[in-house]
């Protein structure tokens, strides 16, 4: 096996890659017989799996995202830079640690490159001094996960490769996607071409982005429909391969052109073929193929289109997933098609026989002796109650019940997780049931499900299990890695909010005989337990259980182990978040402070936690925001607490981001804090401002990755700090304002293209411009230039939006003399709109903007009318599908966005001199407010906006 490393840059460009091929196979690159047919299968698979590194980016904000894809045994790991630029790394064996440190050695060699002044950002790294190093790591690398040895790959031979495929697609898409499908189909052909053939032609037809999709949909429906079929009958008839792994490749191609021809209404035989190689044929790998095949065609397929079909295809399925089946890889795929199937055989499932069959075989899969095929019928269990509660009142008191609470006891432990989901599934529904009774009942109609408190009446079952399982914690778990102890918490705080107080009485038993406990399990376990379920019982029934238990809660935060402290931490936090009233200033509140200060000078992982109750304490127990409270329970601990929190932040490390913890605990004080408080949030100011004065003299002098990431999180960390005083501070501000923009302008012109750096530094000004409202005028010609320069980086999409809404802070503080800043705020935002490349979530705040600046600048805004009706009539027409609701609510935000930037306009040109050139539009403003007014999909929020608009 071949490992392969590739950094992507920001345009989603190939900028640097090499290859480490093993070592038994090692050969010069310039060598005539040194095969490279591994290399196109190793691009297509990084580039297929591009799409699920943004997914998994707006889930995180860590850098390194570990294994986000898979394909085959092949594992695909990413660490995305500040930047966006994506380091990708594809192996065959997973070592965590290992893999990670390889990307910190390369990620602190490409600062290195980012700071060579020669160097253009997204430009191919020629840097030998990069490459050598990359060699070196990837050395390092192989001999800790595979012993293997690292080979350069000629650049200019795999650029020339990959320029020629792309133009031959362009120029004859028919012939490249025939030649694919040829070699995907050919049993001479190695199973690396074979495999990259099959990912080629599956990704010219279909991709995660609207638009893209529709036109390769489009593309390939212009294919002559000989071809078509030749291409389609190759890939089935590839689906009986004895290589499974062409198999595999055929079932993702068939399955990609099913979701393109099927709502079409062709390829009609389709599922017939699929269907008769499940049933009809004896052949273990193409029944396998078929039965991917016909789970991938459910997932990706709409499932009106398959209603039709529903009786065949559940037929077949499961066939395929019944105990009698001889085969267990037959048998789970069956049981994956089933799952993706649920959805669209409502009908057979409404159908008691049916339905009694369709139960039976999923339970006794359960019972399978193969683990994955355990965890696919649970999966298929969480999913069924997902959609068919109402008719799962037989089964739960029949089966369900033990199964699952069986499946919890579990020693393999992905079944195990997956049992526990089924409780918490069985929670969400119940309490979206019991809410959608309540609106019911409070409009005076008739609630349409009725709640069957399954969760309720098994409690004296399930709960034992899971107490049980938050005891099977180990001591130097992975904080960030999914198991049974966490998941049986979150199933607990769950149980505790659908239940409410019918929690209390298994729990505090529990709590009881196991809080003192000698074994540390036992006392984080009961610690946890009485943590899980502070959120659903009735606060009267809850404080008293509080109040007794304070006292050993702040005393256990001097337990001997870190995990104990932790979970103890974060129970005092609940309690701080949750249940404010329970805490009485006279009784608790002195020793709940000491205890959570106390907890600063333990292990890292503990400050978080302590960092996290302080800050609920203060939005609690302190005035809201602008309320100007005089004084506060909290008043008389503020300047304690805040100095022992900058105290901390003085260390040097930030493991576990408990630096970070105690820099967000200082904002939320002063944002919470009293007037008589405001002495000590001047003097923080003064500390944070000669703290970034410091960071900043330290720029120069930073050459470690490690180092700069740590710098920049620093820096980020003192900002909000300093955003938040500004806001606390308005009158106070003015006599420091030009310290503080000296500051932040210095930060943005030297600090080393920190995305999130940067982002915070706009927030702190965006600050300054609410506060000096005009005066911002001093700084507006120095920063202008900074702002527009971030909105000519449609790349950093989260920097482009803040950029967009500081562009509507600075019109509103400025009003008229915000007009000569205009001309090029308007073209760099109308470029945007244009983008192919900007995320399409900051294009509705863009139109919002145009009616900011129309606000502010009034008859100014003329010279641009034209040019934003236009744009507004267009993003006007925008409708989506009902069934697709991503695209409902964004085209809801865009919508209005629209109107938002129409009153914008409505309301500075109305009393302009030049009001009649806003007249010819009225017409086209009546029409779409009129569309808006019959649209279906209209959120409520949109209707607001309209009603602002008409007023």
């Amino acid at each position: 096996m071949q490992y392969y490393f590739v950094v992507i840059g920001a345009t989603d460009n190939p900028i640097y890659e090499t290859e480490i091929i093993p070592s038994s196979r090692s050969t010069s690159i310039n060598d005539p017989n040194r095969r490279d047919d591994h290399k196109h299968l190793n691009q297509f698979i990084v580039h297929a799996a591009l799409d699920v590194v943004e997914e998994v980016q707006w889930n995180t904000q860590a850098m390194y995202l570990k294994s986000i894809d898979r394909f085959n045994e092949y594992f695909v790991s990413c660490f995305v830079t500040a930047g966006n630029v994506k380091l990708m790394l594809l192996h065959d064996q997973k070592s965590e640690d290992s893999i990670k440190n390889f990307f910190n050695e390369i990620y602190e060699q490409y600062i290195k490159v980012l700071m060579n002044p020669f160097y253009e950002k997204n430009a191919t790294i020629t840097s030998s001094q990069f490459d050598s190093r990359c060699n070196a790591s990837g050395f390092e690398l192989s001999v800790l996960i595979g012993g293997v040895k690292v080979t350069a790959v000629h650049r200019a031979t795999r650029e020339d490769a990959t320029q020629k495929l792309e133009l031959f697609a362009q120029e004859n898409y028919t012939n490249y996607a025939m030649m694919l499908c040829q070699a995907l189909a050919n049993e001479q052909v190695t199973d690396d071409i074979r495999q990259s053939a099959a990912i080629a032609l599956k990704n010219t037809l279909t991709a995660k982005e609207f638009a893209r999709r529709e036109e390769q949909s489009l593309r390939w429906l212009n294919v002559d429909e000989s071809m078509r079929t030749q291409i389609k009958q190759a890939a089935l008839l590839t689906l009986a391969s004895p290589k499974k792994t062409a198999g595999h490749g055929a079932s993702q191609v068939i399955a990609a052109i099913a979701e393109i021809e099927l709502p079409r209404g062709d390829w009609q035989d389709l599922i017939r073929v699929l269907l008769e190689n499940v049933t009809t044929v004896e052949n273990a790998n193409l029944k396998q193929a078929a039965l991917k095949t016909i789970g991938f065609i459910c997932e990706s397929v709409h499932p009106n289109v398959l209603t039709g079909q529903s009786n065949e295809i559940l037929t077949a399925v499961v066939q395929g997933a019944r105990k009698e089946e001889p085969n267990d890889e037959v048998r789970l795929e069956a049981t994956k098609a089933l799952y993706n199937s649920l959805e669209f055989i409502k009908d057979n499932f409404e159908r008691e026989g049916e339905r009694n069959f369709i139960m039976q075989v999923v339970c006794e899969a359960t019972q399978s002796g193969s683990t994955e095929i355990k965890v696919n019928a649970y999966e298929c269990l969480v999913r069924i109650m997902q959609l068919y509660y109402g008719m799962m009142h037989l089964y739960m008191e029949k089966a369900l019940v033990g199964l699952t609470v069986a499946g919890m006891n579990d020693p393999e432990e992905k079944v195990a997780l997956q049992a526990i989901e089924f409780w918490s599934t069985v929670c969400d529904v119940e309490m979206e049931i019991k809410e959608e009774i309540a609106d019911a009942h409070e409009i005076g109609e008739q609630p349409e499900r009725h709640c069957y408190n399954f969760a309720g009446q098994s409690l004296s079952q399930s709960i034992p299990v899971l107490l049980w399982l938050l005891t099977k914690q180990e001591e130097d778990e992975d904080e960030d890695e999914w198991n049974v102890s966490m998941a049986a918490a979150t199933c607990l705080s769950l149980l505790a909010q659908c239940v409410r107080n019918a929690i209390i009485a298994p729990i505090v038993p529990f709590v009881d005989s196991n809080i003192r406990n000698s074994d540390w399990r036992c006392r984080e376990a009961a610690v946890m337990a009485f943590g899980s379920i502070l959120d659903g019982p009735d606060e009267t029934v809850l404080i008293p259980l509080v109040d007794q238990a304070f006292p050993t809660l702040i005393t256990m935060m001097q337990d001997p182990v870190v995990n104990v402290k932790d979970t103890v931490a974060w129970t005092l936090g609940r309690v701080c978040e949750l249940l404010p009233n329970c805490i009485k200033p006279d009784v608790h509140l002195h020793e709940l402070v000491t205890s959570l200060l106390h907890g600063l000078q333990d292990n890292p992982r503990i400050v978080g936690n302590c960092c996290w109750a302080l800050m609920n304490l203060a939005e609690q127990l302190g005035p809201s925001p602008g309320a100007e409270g005089p004084t506060s329970v909290m008043s008389a601990y503020f300047e304690g607490v805040v100095t022992a929190l900058l105290q901390f932040t003085e260390r040097s490390g930030n493991e576990a981001n408990c630096r970070t913890s105690a820099y967000e605990a200082v904002s939320s004080l002063i944002m919470f804090s009293a007037n008589d408080c405001i002495p000590m949030v001047q003097k923080v100011v003064l500390a944070i401002l000669d703290r970034l004065e410091a960071s900043i003299a330290m720029e120069n002098q930073i050459l470690d990755a490690d180092d700069r990431a740590e710098h920049s999180d620093l820096q980020s960390s003192l900002l909000g700090v300093l955003t938040n005083s500004i806001r606390r501070l308005p009158q106070d501000i003015a006599h420091i304002s030009d310290r503080i923009m000296t500051v932040v302008l210095q930060l943005l012109s030297t600090s080393s293209k920190q995305a999130t750096t940067t982002e915070d530094a706009f927030l702190t000004i965006g600050a300054m411009t609410t506060v000096l409202e005009g005066d911002f005028h001093r700084y507006a010609d120095t920063f202008v230039p900074i702002l527009c320069g971030a909105l000519q980086n449609p790349q950093e999409y989260q920097l482009c939006l803040i950029a967009v809404g500081i562009i509507g802070d600075i019109c509103r503080a400025l009003g008229q003399s915000a007009a000569p800043y205009c001309n090029e705020f308007m073209q760099l935002l109308v470029s945007n709109l244009q983008s192919p490349i900007l995320h399409r979530s900051v294009k509705p705040c863009i139109l919002s903007c145009f009616g900011d600046i129309a606000l502010a600048i009034g008859d100014k805004f003329e010279p641009y009318l034209e040019v934003v009706i236009m744009v507004l009539q267009q993003a006007g027409t925008m409708r989506a599908d009902s069934e697709n609701f991503e695209m409902v609510d964004y085209v809801n935000s865009l919508l209005e966005g629209c109107v938002d930037s129409y009153t914008g306009i409505v309301q500075g040109m109305q009393n302009s001199p030049n009001l009649q050139a806003l007249l010819p539009h009225m017409n086209s403003i009546f029409i779409f407010i009129s569309s808006l007014s019959m649209d279906p999909n209209r959120s409520d929020e949109l209707t607001r906006a309209l009603i602002g608009l008409v007023g």
